[in-house]
């Protein structure tokens, strides 16, 4: 049965852009149906009426609630078509760029991608696979500076998809051939 593969990059770069590099290798090795997700087509930020239509009862929206929520619904759906994510995350100041933070902010919803239990939130959306793409100037993946990576797999364990592998092109300002060649090693060691 072919897999069905959520492609999301998150780069301001289009071009030269080393998670988009990444990504591209990653689907490819991966093999699929593919829904793509460029967030440089811009993901709005939620605001007041995004909120309040999302706490009001689905059932009791109005048009302009819908509406307001539409986006949101469309990127809630592409991630339970998928079977897996593939998630290009450059990292920004430390951080993940805010086009993915709205991604994060449109797709987190009570009720869809996860509900609240009185043990806490348990995500909605598992059995589902989740390949993140990291590439960083100078921040060595997985160090004490390292908010991104533990970040993205936070956001995916709380929507439900625990199975999270990083490949890191990191510290590429350091030595770009020794961080991309390691992070095509790890693509290699990927299971399609």
């Amino acid at each position: 049965m072919t897999q069905t593969i959520l492609h999301i990059d998150a780069s301001a770069r289009t071009a030269g852009s080393t998670s988009r590099q990444l990504t591209a290798s990653i689907v490819e090795k991966l093999g699929g149906d593919v829904i793509r997700r460029d967030l440089t087509a811009a993901i709005p930020q939620i605001d007041e009426s995004w909120v309040t239509a999302n706490f009001t009862p689905a059932d009791q929206r109005t048009e302009a609630q819908k509406n307001a929520l539409a986006l949101s619904d469309t990127l809630v759906e592409e991630i339970k078509s998928a079977d897996v994510l593939v998630i290009g995350v450059p990292v920004y100041n430390f951080g993940i760029p805010a086009a993915l933070k709205a991604w994060v902010d449109q797709i987190a919803r009570a009720g869809l991608t996860f509900k609240y239990t009185e043990q806490g939130p348990e995500g909605l959306l598992q059995g589902k696979r989740a390949v993140i793409a990291l590439a960083t100037g100078g921040t060595p993946v997985g160090s004490e500076i390292d908010f991104a990576s533990g970040y993205m797999r936070h956001i995916m364990g709380f929507i439900g998809i625990t199975d999270v592998e990083i490949v890191a092109a990191d510290r590429l300002m350091a030595d770009a051939e020794k961080a991309m060649a390691e992070a095509t090693a790890q693509i290699a060691a990927l299971a399609a």
